[in-house]
């Protein structure tokens, strides 16, 4: 037994020496992100994708016209004398603001006293104070409503729901403007337009961009400052047509196709699917992404299958308070971080974007011509957003078209000191930092998209539009102070632009990431970006030593 037994313990003994342990299961690939899973999905960017996008963003057409339509409804028409003789001799001496320093049966109006608020009720006596308070308003309801309404296409409403009503609140309240008896009543319809307005830019640049991946993201978001461009240029050629005529039927004009659209968006716009899969309701999700996904891929099956396999919980919460998304920005340290810099140059791109068109009265130049170059400056400046949007470091980018901005600003302060008005050159200079603000404007939304996450986007986008609007309430101020000295408007112009302009410094770049969809996916990305620069400074400390 024992002789029998030794072999069996010599081969159990070469048996284990002999043993090597099965090899590791090969790692689980990382989970497919809701971007990528997303993109997947719905394939390439067809048809579908582009209508929606392209019905989306016609919203902003709208958007600019309620704007600035009253540069023509509240302007202050043109007059001439009626009495020969001694009178003309006085009128000569007159201009058009010191018209109520002549006698009444002296001067008239060069048009019907409808086609402007100002000569219809009597205003050109008016303080600024009163004949500026509907375009106050305006921009006093756009604080408000984007405070209030913001939150909601991120909590309770959607995006899809969130922009149909902003669109049907300033449509009715435009309409309703048209038959305003007097400038109290006009003012406050004004707010209340303003108010209803706040959120549609917002809604419609989130909506559409949220509706493709990545590689079209910043084309698809760049189709909205298009459509503001034309929606701004529409008013002049309205405004033309319309010369002579009551100011109202160019409110009409202009609400009645936005009523029209509100049936568009309600009968053929999807709602976005990220939003949907944040609050738990992704059936609504797959579906809507099996409806505008690319003809060669509509497969249901491996839609559900996607995100069936999808590590995606909805946010605890988020269908509670309607104000999570707002408290999530702020509770967060990098999340607040990043808000408060993007929100800075917002407020400097504001004061550059609505203060330059107004400081134009100031320059060496004709008016109207100004105003033109300035409405068709917007053009190449989406055009090259769109352009080169793939190829544009977002913070660099920003930071080089609001120093261009600045600079080109402060240049025309300079001109002014060495007495060199020559009004080509000024002008030269105001388009070139128009320009660049815009060019910035459009840069830094694209960058707040991909700073934010789904749940909290377009919070974070309509804050930085409030931030935007907060630097237009400035920007009349400084053009009135600086109609006797240039550096009280464009070199403040300048110096806000360019200084504010430096806060995005340090910010992350996002050019080529992918979205994230909740703020634990981005605080995740945040501290592995953080480990990364970490372990990169490790190393170049290593190689010094």
């Amino acid at each position: 037994m024992a002789g029998s037994t030794r072999p069996l313990l010599s081969d159990s003994f070469t048996d284990s020496s002999d043993f090597r342990p099965p090899p590791p299961p090969p790692p689980l690939p990382p989970p497919r992100s809701l971007d990528s899973t997303i993109e997947r999905c719905i394939g390439r960017f067809g048809w579908a994708q582009f209508l929606q996008a392209a019905l989306v963003s016609s919203a902003w057409v709208f958007d600019a016209q309620q704007t600035f339509i009253t540069v023509f409804t509240d302007a202050e028409p043109s007059w001439h004398c009626t009495m020969a003789g001694r009178v003309d001799s006085v009128c000569d001496s007159f201009t058009t603001s010191k018209v109520c320093g002549l006698p009444e049966n002296a001067w008239s109006w060069d048009f019907s006293p409808h086609v402007s608020i100002i000569s219809e009720w009597g205003l050109q006596c008016a303080s600024s104070l009163v004949k500026g308070l509907p375009a106050s308003s305006f921009f006093f309801g756009c604080l408000i409503g984007g405070s209030i309404l913001a939150t909601l296409a991120d909590s309770s409403l959607g995006r899809k729901n969130m922009l149909l009503l902003s669109c049907l609140m300033m449509s009715f309240s435009s309409m309703l403007t048209a038959f305003s008896t007097n400038i109290w009543v006009y003012a406050f319809l004004r707010f209340v337009n303003g108010f209803g307005r706040a959120t549609i830019g917002t809604c419609a640049l989130v909506l559409s961009t949220e509706l493709v991946g990545k590689k079209w993201r910043g084309q698809v978001g760049v189709m909205g400052f298009f459509c503001f461009t034309l929606g701004f240029l529409s008013l002049p050629l309205m405004g033309y047509i319309n010369e002579g005529r009551s100011w109202r039927v160019l409110y009409l004009w202009t609400s009645i196709p936005t009523i029209v659209y509100c049936f568009l968006v309600w009968i053929f716009v999807r709602e976005s699917p990220r939003w949907l899969l944040v609050k738990g309701r992704k059936e609504e999700a797959v579906s809507i992404l099996r409806s505008i996904a690319a003809p060669t891929d509509r497969n249901g099956g491996l839609v559900t299958m996607s995100f069936s396999n999808l590590p995606f919980e909805q946010e605890e919460g988020s269908n509670l308070d309607v104000y999570a998304a707002m408290k999530s920005l702020v509770q967060k340290k990098w999340s607040l971080r990043r808000l408060s810099a993007v929100m800075a140059v917002g407020f400097g791109i504001g004061v550059v974007y609505y203060g330059m068109p107004l400081a134009l009265t100031n320059l060496n130049f004709n008016l109207y011509l100004g105003v033109t170059l300035n409405a068709l400056s917007e053009l190449p400046a989406s055009l090259i957003t769109f352009f080169f949007i793939d190829k544009l470091s977002r913070r660099n980018a920003l930071i080089g078209f609001t120093a261009l901005s600045g600079i080109s600003s402060i240049l025309i302060v300079v001109l002014d000191h060495f007495d060199i008005s020559h009004g080509l050159l000024q002008i030269v200079l105001e388009l070139v930092s128009f320009f660049s603000a815009c060019s910035a404007f459009n840069m830094e939304l694209i960058y707040t998209i991909e700073l934010f996450p789904t749940c909290v986007r377009n919070s974070a986008i309509a804050m930085v539009r409030q931030a935007l609007v907060l630097g237009g309430v400035f920007s009349p101020v400084m053009v009135a102070a600086g109609r006797d000295n240039h550096f009280w408007s464009y070199g403040l112009f300048g110096l806000a632009i360019g200084l504010f302009g430096l806060f995005v410094v340090g910010l992350p770049e996002t050019r080529g990431s992918v979205l994230c969809d909740t703020m634990d996916e981005e605080e995740s990305k945040e501290r592995q970006r953080d480990n990364d620069l970490d372990h990169d400074d490790g190393d170049d400390y290593e190689v010094l030593a």
